[in-house]
């Protein structure tokens, strides 16, 4: 009501009176010329896509390796035990690598961390393709982790910088649809070159890709951390500087960098700890990490599951990955689409003014209600599904059943994702890359948890008895969401009047 008041006072149209097309209001006292952020639609689209794109190599890279370990273990004389280990270190580093490339990232700035990352991803590519020994193979593979795993989480700062919440939700989807069709699109593209070319290939191919993006980010990538360059307008040095012209702000464009050009920025490991302190934050995190384990046990367990059950080949058990991955790329984008369609509506209905160029202050908004408005039916939809799929793997149904239930369920784990991913960064986009990276560490070693039993209860309980398990967990979503919509914009409040004082 005092927002609405606020804007009355100031004779301006309020939100419900507008036209149905109108999606832009003034807020009173702002400076009718600034924007959140200096770059252009264009310019925003080609920074989000380029990012994106450097967040599949970080999914990809784990979940390409899995079907080449027989030939990796034939290949370097050793048994598919010690290729295992190597499958081991990698999600050890992976697990937290990302806590450092992420908040060097909110430290140093964007760009300066994705060149890092992917110098050091290209140089243990190139290494993986020469060596012939498994300590190499071992020592390369942790240094692969340690390049790429950060870079979706630099990847979600990025978006951070340059969207407001009203357009955030569809730039989302771009960075998800990535991130989470690679491990879909891994085994598939593995499964080929390893079966026409060799296991070397794999790692050419990894080599030639991360060699090619580097390029591309390092001509036109621009840096975005608003503590440095705030709407990106902001002078930067040599480093940080993007050669190609096009892709910085023009002088129409550019404004004088905001306020968060002069904060300080927090010690990596104080940014860390604030984000694990704020309850908000730690429950979006626990229901990402729940999500993540379903979706580990339901990839882990298909190719295994589908040559004991229907006697698949190696080929065809990594092309059943593919609905899995068309239900997330369906779902990515459409999600986007609806959360930015949510967030106008719940606007609307609070009186709120919806602004894309200079940004909305949250304080005040209830932003948790707008993500979570289209969420609880996927949610049902996921618990739901993976009953069905389990029983029907118990009972040998056909197995093309199945992988309409794995589209499904591509389609239902995608939008919860999005949702939560794109709520994680609402709550505090200036450390979204820090709050990626504690996220992607609660559900790495919820995920390690689930899968060193999953094949215990697959073996002891069957499918049906141990994906209803699964489901019940994923369950648990249901009260953390109800929680988050009814005391988030509380806590949010509280965090806010104890950051002031």
């Amino acid at each position: 009501m005092a927002a609405k008041d606020s804007l009355e006072q100031e004779k301006i149209v309020p939100v419900e009176k507008l036209p149905a097309d109108e999606t832009t209001l003034p807020i009173a006292g702002a400076d009718p010329t600034s924007r959140y952020s200096a770059f252009g639609k264009w310019q925003k689209r080609w920074i989000v896509l380029v990012s994106a794109f450097g967040a599949w190599f970080s999914t990809l890279t784990s979940f390409v390796f899995f079907p080449a370990i027989t030939s990796l273990a034939h290949g370097l004389n050793t048994s598919i035990q010690n290729i295992n280990l190597t499958v081991t270190s990698y999600l050890l580093v992976a697990g937290v690598a990302p806590a450092i490339t992420a908040t060097l990232s909110d430290k140093v700035g964007r760009r300066p961390a994705f060149l890092i990352s992917f110098t050091l991803f290209l140089v243990a590519n190139l290494g993986l393709v020469f060596q012939s020994s498994f300590p190499a193979l071992f020592v390369l593979r942790m240094l692969q982790a340690a390049g790429i795993a950060g870079t979706f989480a630099i990847a979600y700062g990025v978006l951070a910088d340059v969207t407001t919440p009203a357009e955030r939700g569809s730039y989302v989807g771009i960075v998800a649809f990535c991130t989470n069709s690679a491990p879909s699109a891994g085994p598939v593209i593995a499964a080929a070159l390893n079966a026409s070319l060799g296991w070397r290939s794999i790692f050419v191919f990894l080599a030639v890709c991360s060699g090619t993006w580097l390029l591309v980010i390092a001509v036109s990538l621009p840096e975005t951390l608003r503590a440095i360059v705030g709407d990106g307008s902001g002078a930067v040095g040599a480093w940080r500087s993007v050669p190609l012209r096009c892709m910085r702000p023009t002088a129409s464009q550019a404004n004088d960098a905001t306020e968060e050009t002069q904060t300080k920025n927090q010690s990596p490991l104080g940014g860390f700890i604030i984000v694990l302190c704020q309850k908000d934050k730690a429950l979006v995190m626990s229901a990402i990490a729940v999500l993540y384990m379903v979706w580990n046990c339901l990839q882990a367990s298909l190719s295994t599951i589908f040559i004991r059950t229907y006697h698949f080949n190696q080929l065809q058990a990594g092309l059943i990955y593919i609905p899995f991955g068309l239900g997330v790329g369906c779902a990515g984008f459409a999600t986007g689409r609806i959360l930015d369609r949510d967030y106008k509506h719940v606007a609307r209905q609070h009186g709120f003014p919806v602004d894309r160029r200079r940004g909305d202050d949250l304080t005040e908004f209830p932003i948790e209600k707008a993500r979570f408005r289209s969420t609880f039916i996927p949610l049902a939809a996921v618990c739901c599904v993976l009953i069905a799929y389990g029983w029907c793997l118990h009972f040998k149904v056909h197995f093309a059943v199945n992988l309409v239930l794995q589209l499904l369920l591509g389609m239902s784990l995608q939008v919860c994702f999005t949702t939560l991913n794109t709520l994680l960064m609402d709550l505090d986009p200036n450390r979204a890359a820090t709050a990626q990276a504690v996220s992607n560490l609660f559900r790495c070693l919820l995920a390690a948890g689930a899968l060193a039993i999953l094949e215990i209860l697959l073996d002891r309980i069957g499918p049906g008895a141990t994906f209803s398990i699964v489901a019940a967990t994923a369950a648990f979503c249901f009260p953390i969401f109800a929680i988050e919509v009814s005391r988030g914009q509380v806590w949010r409040r509280q965090r806010r009047v104890r950051e002031i004082a």
